[in-house]
């Protein structure tokens, strides 16, 4: 049978969610060999995700040794002192250009408007990516709300199909009118939340490509790669009669508008 996704091209995508070695979880790559291998791609950009450390450093240092575009940012779980507004500062500083809401430690952590409004005020100031992580609705809400507040622009709400956030589509249709719903292929896969795919291409045909991204959110030993994972997704969206033009706004021009602008 011929292998679709080997017809794949992938050139100006920007996978907006890989986790890389070194790391506390066994990895299936580290930062560099993830910015070799979508370099090799013609990719625009990857960004570098950890759950227990910044990966501003490490993103910089795999840019510079591979010379192709590496993001990294902050994840505010405990162990980075969980919602510090020095430790976003401090990734700022190195370069950084997202943080992301508590993942790990999401149940461990209150998220209120006195713990977040001097982070938000980074956010705002340096025009970093805020990202949701794996906070439920009703905080994500929350957020969004304070966010706009702040004219905070460049807002993402991480996988909110999975299991962790739990979104439904009309509360994604809510949250789209100020954010972008990044969708990643890891949910489908039967080690993680064993998610139908058709469930993703109907949110996105529901939501619109428009305030949608794909992402992979591999980088688990046990998965594919991140490029064969972008591969996949790609190839399961077309299935299910997502568009090539609209892969390109979820894939290239959406990502661009929030990292690379």
């Amino acid at each position: 049978m011929e292998n679709l996704k080997d017809k794949c091209t992938l050139e100006g995508f920007i996978d907006t969610h890989i986790h890389t070695s070194p790391d506390i979880k066994p990895r299936i790559l580290n930062d560099i060999e993830a910015a070799y291998g979508a370099k090799q791609e013609k990719m625009g950009a990857i960004v570098i995700k950890s759950h227990v450390e910044s990966t501003a450093g490490r993103a910089y240092i795999a840019e510079k040794i591979s010379g192709f575009k590496v993001i990294g940012g902050i994840c505010l779980n405990l162990s980075v002192g969980g919602l510090n507004p020095d430790a976003v500062k401090v990734t700022a500083e190195l370069g950084g250009k997202i943080v992301w809401f508590p993942t790990i430690s999401a149940s461990d952590i209150s998220i209120t408007y006195e713990n977040i409004e001097n982070i938000l005020n980074i956010i705002a100031e340096k025009e970093l990516v805020l990202a949701t992580g794996h906070l439920k609705p009703e905080d994500i809400f929350l957020l969004l709300d304070y966010a706009k507040s702040l004219k905070i622009k460049k807002i993402v709400i991480n996988h909110p199909l999975t299991g962790v956030v739990g979104a439904t589509v009309a509360e994604q249709k809510e949250m789209s009118k100020y954010a972008y719903l990044e969708h990643c292929f890891v949910a489908c896969m039967e080690k993680h939340d064993n998610l139908d795919p058709n469930v993703i291409a109907n949110a996105i045909k529901e939501v619109g490509p428009e305030r949608c991204i794909m992402a992979t959110d591999f980088g688990q030993a046990h998965n594919p790669v991140p490029v064969e994972g972008m591969k996949m997704f790609i190839n399961s969206m077309i299935k299910r009669g997502i568009k090539d033009k609209y892969i390109k706004k979820m894939c290239v021009q959406n990502p661009s508008k929030l990292f690379l602008d």
